[in-house]
């Protein structure tokens, strides 16, 4: 389990398994191990025509390089020796992986290449548009800014709820009991958090994934004892709860005028700060604070309304 606090920036790559990557989008391997990884560095897709013809300059490293009809038709035009110079030099580039789209076959000598330089090549039946949008959707999502919270991430009433604090507020106790009256749990313990454009999106660590620690039970597999209804893969994050101990001598936001907000990889989420003490039901709490969220983003102002009742009755 990670420490209090602890939030990692990951890094700039992600690696994942070739058979992974084909299942994700659809493509067949023509050349290349499927049990072995492939490493991802950039989001953006490469045409690689230009480079081809012989123009290297400004060249993307790092990218998938994608051969349509227009680079395969090109190749073809080439003589023999042409073309061994096209595809050698496409290869003396720092590149992730080769695709083929519109159920391209790939020349011997290209097959033979990409076993030489360890790099895998693909074929999809799809349009190059279809297949750049799918890829490119695929890449965004595993290279976004990523990072790790300590807390725990529920589906409440259809908002994503993450429960933040200090060890032994009562994170994973009061997870337990939203699940209990209908809720989802997304992670426990730790969340790993990706930014989507102006979204947030969170979902647990491969390994710990459903799982939870109850102190005085030990872990426990939400998604085996309460079903798979019981679980979310991911979430968008809408709501910061922090659970915090209350000493009787802090004081604590009673009229809550939405003005709080926590920051988690350059967004603002709005945040509750909840005084945990004796005999506190915070599962109860933590779902109206989450249904009144919801009001609130339908436009619904229930301190306004008082207010403006205020000013009636004067």
């Amino acid at each position: 389990m990670i420490p209090d606090g602890n939030r990692e920036a990951a890094s700039v790559s992600e690696s994942v398994k070739i058979k992974n990557f084909c299942l994700e989008c659809g493509l067949e391997l023509l050349q290349g191990n499927e049990r072995d990884y492939i490493t991802f560095s950039s989001a953006l897709i490469n045409r690689p025509g230009l480079l081809l013809t012989g123009f290297e300059d400004y060249f993307g490293d790092g990218r998938v390089q994608v051969i349509g009809n227009a680079e395969y038709y090109y190749i073809q035009s080439l003589s023999e020796e042409e073309k061994r110079r096209a595809m050698e030099r496409l290869f003396t580039k720092r590149i992730p992986c080769i695709i083929y789209t519109r159920s391209i076959n790939p020349s011997p000598y290209m097959l033979e290449l990409s076993e030489i330089h360890n790099v895998p090549i693909f074929m999809s039946h799809r349009t190059t548009t279809s297949l750049n949008t799918d890829v490119g959707n695929y890449l965004e999502k595993l290279l976004a800014p990523m990072s790790c919270v300590h807390g725990t991430l529920l589906e409440v009433s259809g908002i994503g709820v993450m429960l933040t604090g200090r060890s032994g507020q009562g994170k994973s106790e009061t997870a337990l009991e939203l699940i209990n009256r209908g809720h989802r749990l997304v992670a426990d313990d730790a969340v790993i958090v990706k930014r989507l454009g102006d979204e947030l999106i969170g979902s647990a660590p491969e390994k710990i994934k459903f799982f939870m620690e109850v102190r005085g039970i030990g872990i426990i597999d939400i998604r085996s004892l309460y079903g798979v209804a019981s679980v979310l893969p991911q979430e968008k994050i809408d709501l910061v709860i922090e659970l915090r101990k209350w000493d009787g001598d802090e004081e604590f936001d009673r009229i809550n005028d939405g003005n709080d907000y926590e920051e988690i990889l350059g967004l603002s989420v709005p945040k509750i700060s909840l005084p945990v003490m004796p005999g506190r039901n915070l599962a109860v709490v933590v779902e109206v604070a989450a249904r009144s969220f919801r009001m609130k983003r339908m436009g619904y102002d229930p301190l306004g309304d008082l207010l403006k009742n205020q000013k009636v009755g004067k």
